[in-house]
């Protein structure tokens, strides 16, 4: 009996990610957990759209709705930033996809921190969102140079500062492929269908 392989375009949708260029905005603060970025209660839906106006509820928002123009998002400074500079252990608490959904719809591409939470680094790079670990130097100076213009090679592993000071940091080959293409895991399977049914009907064994 021959395996079914599923060749429907049931993929998230996903933008390839090469080199991207653009202002920071900073949030200071450590430990920001998975209920901060999107608290429970808008986790009923199983789309990333619309997610983007519930990012950082509790912090955006005062009481009666309105913007709080205390909070670094709502800055006019900060509109169409589209990285993140946050305080060390970033996406730490449960594990939920609509973390880095939230940041996508928002127009958050990439999260860069001293450290960031596995899990939520591992459902960011699935969803196409770039989770960047820094030491501690280059850490400083983003916290210290607010609305910076900085530049993200994904394929070399870079990042350069305005002063065109370079320095890399880590990922994996295969989550740097799949966001080089714009893929995620199941985008990655569906273009290697030819290979998977040329196996499937060689092999000698059946599951």
């Amino acid at each position: 009996m021959r395996t079914h392989v599923v060749t429907s375009d049931t993929s998230i949708p996903m933008k390839p990610i090469k080199i991207l260029t653009s202002n920071t905005v900073i949030l200071p603060s450590t430990d920001i957990d998975t209920d901060q970025i999107i608290p429970a209660r808008f986790l009923t839906t199983t789309t990333r759209e619309g997610l983007g106006k519930h990012l950082f509820s509790e912090w955006r928002y005062l009481k009666d709705g309105s913007d709080n123009p205390d909070f670094a998002l709502n800055a006019p400074a900060a509109k169409g930033s589209e990285i993140l500079v946050a305080g060390n252990n970033f996406g730490c608490g449960s594990s939920r996809e609509h973390a880095p959904w939230a940041l996508l719809d928002f127009g958050i591409k990439a999260v860069i921190s001293t450290e960031i939470a596995d899990i939520f680094r591992s459902n960011s790079l699935k969803n196409g969102l770039l989770p960047i670990v820094v030491g501690p130097s280059v850490h400083d100076w983003l916290l210290d140079n607010p609305g910076a213009s900085i530049s993200i090679d994904v394929e070399t592993s870079k990042i350069t500062l305005p002063n065109n000071e370079q320095c890399t940091y880590p990922i994996d080959s295969f989550a740097r492929h799949c966001l080089l293409e714009g893929i995620d895991q199941l985008g990655f399977l569906q273009n290697h269908i030819t290979d998977i049914e040329k196996f499937e009907e060689k092999r000698s064994w059946k599951p």
